[in-house]
C-alpha cells in the first residue's frame, strides 16, 4: 500500500480535490480522519470516491464507540458500493483526547474492535448477526450486498503490544501510529508473535506505518507545521513509548489535558523537539525520503499523514517525491 491521510478539518470539496492530487501522484489508498469536531468522514470519502478513479478509500480510523458496529459495518458497505469496490476498512479505538469529550471509556479497545470488524465480515457476507459483548446486536443484517463482499479489506488501527499482535491474527492490515524506525522494529516483533497465530486462509499480512508527516521546501516551515499531531500523539501515546523516545510523561498528560479542553495552541506551544523527533517525520522531501527508508527497514508500506506539510497541495506531491525516493512501492 501506498497512501495518503487526508484530514477533513477542511470543506470536502478540497478533501475531494486533495484526493484527486493524490491519485494523480500514485497514491493508491486514501483514509479520512474520523474526528467529531471534524467534518464527517464518509461524507467526505463519498466525494473522494465520485472525484477518483482508481485509489481505495476508507476511514482512518472509525471508532466502534461513536457508532454502533452494525451501523458501521453498513456505512463501510454503503462507501463499498459507491466506489464500485474500492473500500477499505480501518478501525480501531480511536483518539483517547478527543472522545474525553464524548465520556467514552475506551478500556475494552482490543475486544471493541475485534467484534466490530468481524461483525462487519458476517453482515457484508449476507449473514444476520446476533450479539452480546461491548456491543449488543439481536438478528441484525443488511439489505444489500457490497460488491467486494466479505472481502472488504480491514485495517486496524493501534499501536499497543495486544492490538499489533491481535490485528496480526485476524485482521489484514494495521496501521501502526509510528513514524520513527524504533518503534516500527518495535511493532514488527509484535506482529510477528501474532502472525504465528494467523490461520492458513487468511491471506497476506500488511503492516504499514501510519506515519505523521510534514514536508515542505523549507524544512523549519514543516517542521512548524507538525506540532499539532504531535501533540495529538503524545497525548494519546502509551507510558512505554514516551518512555522509550525519552519523552516526559507529565508533559504528555499536560497536552492531553489541552486538548481535551480545546485549548490547541496551548497543547500545540507544549510540543519539544523529542516529541517532533519521536512522533513526525519533517523536513525537506530529502530527510523526509531518509526517514521513509529507515521505516521500511520494519514496515511493509507507508501511509503519509497529518499534517502533510504547511501547504496542502504542494505537500501531496513533495509526499509523492519522498516515497519514490525512500522505495516505497
Amino acid at each position: 500500500m501506498r497512501g495518503i491521510e487526508l484530514t477533513p478539518e477542511h470543506p470536502t470539496e478540497r478533501i475531494a480535490g486533495l484526493a484527486v492530487r493524490a491519485e494523480d501522484a500514485g497514491f493508491d489508498t486514501v483514509f479520512a480522519t474520523c474526528h467529531y469536531n471534524n467534518r464527517d468522514p464518509f461524507v467526505a470519502l463519498t466525494r473522494i470516491a465520485d472525484a477518483t478513479e482508481s485509489v481505495r478509500l476508507g476511514p482512518g480510523v472509525a471508532n466502534p464507540y461513536e457508532t454502533h458496529p452494525v451501523r458501521l459495518a453498513s456505512q463501510v458497505a454503503t462507501l463499498d458500493e459507491a466506489s464500485g469496490g474500492r473500500a477499505v476498512f480501518g478501525v480501531g479505538p480511536g483518539d483517547p483526547s478527543t472522545l474525553r469529550n464524548l465520556g467514552i471509556d475506551r478500556e475494552r479497545g482490543l475486544s471493541a474492535t475485534l467484534e466490530a470488524f468481524e461483525t462487519a465480515r458476517d453482515l457484508w457476507a449476507g449473514e444476520r448477526v446476533s450479539h452480546e459483548g461491548t456491543f449488543a446486536a439481536t438478528d441484525a443484517g443488511l439489505n444489500y450486498d457490497p460488491p467486494s463482499g466479505e472481502s472488504i479489506p480491514v485495517y486496524v488501527g493501534g499501536e499497543g503490544p495486544h492490538m499489533c499482535r491481535m490485528a496480526a491474527k485476524h485482521a489484514d492490515g494495521l496501521l501502526f501510529n509510528g513514524s520513527h524506525p524504533d518503534d516500527l522494529a518495535w511493532a514488527r516483533a509484535q506482529v510477528e508473535q501474532g502472525l504465528d497465530e494467523r490461520p492458513a486462509g487468511r491471506g497476506d499480512f500488511d503492516l504499514a506505518a501510519y506515519a505523521s508527516v510534514s514536508v515542505a521546501e523549507d524544512a523549519d516551515e514543516a517542521r512548524e507545521a507538525a506540532r499539532p499531531p504531535a501533540a495529538f500523539i503524545a497525548a494519546g501515546a502509551a507510558p512505554p513509548v514516551l518512555d522509550r523516545h525519552g519523552i516526559d510523561r507529565e508533559r504528555a498528560s499536560e497536552i492531553g489535558d489541552a486538548i481535551s479542553a480545546g485549548a490547541f495552541s496551548e497543547a500545540f506551544e507544549r510540543v519539544t523537539p523529542a516529541m517532533l523527533e519521536a512522533f513526525c517525520a519533517t523536513g525537506t522531501v530529502e530527510t523526509v525520503a531518509e526517514r521513509v527508508a529507515d521505516i521500511l527497514d520494519h514496515a511493509d508500506s507507508v501511509v503519509v499523514g497529518s499534517p502533510l506539510g504547511p501547504d496542502l497541495e504542494a505537500a501531496v506531491d513533495l509526499a509523492a517525491r519522498a516515497l519514490d525516493d525512500a522505495g516505497a512501492e
